[in-house]
């Protein structure tokens, strides 16, 4: 509990979580507001429409989770923690917890602030909570925003320059998945198990939103592929802590 407190402190003393939180929010909401808004009066939305903008939300939170590790690393904040924690597990595991925590809250926010601005906007409209599916169209985007928190953690320790960290994940959140489709006859196999668009199938099921990307084509049901991604996260925070724990800090 000293280690979570300690890093829970250390992330709140910085300017960049208060302001990534915020911009995440605005993002995941606003764009919801956006797409009911600009929809035409004859045609519906739903609920998983009204998620649209959690693909931005998600990019401004793995710089917010990359930027917990590379600052420390930047001002060697991360030796004095070492040196005081000589067991690096325990500290990394702690911060990773802490950004997963407060990435869940984030995300949880934005999500249902986006459905009750859907559902402000297009009252008409079917965007009653009203099953399970639909639950997990809302609330599941703060466990997703959690995991991809402990990648990108994962990626900061790994690299250890917020710019280099940065860079990596927003390309690959914002294009890679998305390119890889574009490979002759191998891509459409490749971006079936890649990981956002696994965690796509965990939000949307094989359904899809009325207005915005298509569903996910991955093959994984949606309980599997809420662990396929949550087993991606886990394992790539387990290789940054072998490798933390080799080298200088």
């Amino acid at each position: 509990m000293t280690l979570l407190a300690v890093e829970r402190i250390k992330l709140f003393t910085t300017r960049s979580p208060w302001w990534c939180a915020l911009i995440a929010i605005v993002l995941t909401a606003g764009f919801s507001a956006l797409v009911a808004g600009a929809a035409p009066s004859e045609a519906t939305i739903d609920v998983a429409t009204t998620q649209f903008g959690y693909q931005f939300g998600v990019a401004v939170i793995m710089v917010l989770a990359a930027l917990s590790v590379t600052t420390e690393y930047r001002f060697g904040t991360i030796r004095t923690t070492f040196q005081a924690v000589p067991g690096r597990t325990s500290v990394l595991v702690a911060k990773a917890t802490v950004v997963a925590l407060l990435s869940l809250v984030i995300g949880e926010i934005g999500a249902f602030g986006a459905w009750a601005l859907g559902y402000a906007i297009r009252p008409s409209d079917a965007l009653a909570l009203d099953t399970s599916a639909e639950w997990i169209n809302v609330a599941g985007v703060g466990v997703l925003f959690a995991l991809a928190a402990v990648i990108a953690v994962a990626i900061g320790i790994l690299i250890r320059h917020s710019a280099g960290a940065i860079a990596l994940l927003l390309i690959y959140v914002l294009a890679v998945e998305s390119l890889v489709q574009l490979i002759p006859t191998v891509g459409p196999k490749i971006h079936e198990w890649l990981p956002f668009n696994v965690a796509e199938k965990f939000l949307r099921g094989a359904g899809g939103a009325t207005q915005g990307p298509p569903p996910s084509d991955a093959v994984l049901s949606q309980g599997w592929s809420l662990a396929y991604f949550a087993g991606i996260a886990i394992v790539l925070l387990a290789i940054a802590i072998g490798v933390a724990k080799k080298r200088d800090a």
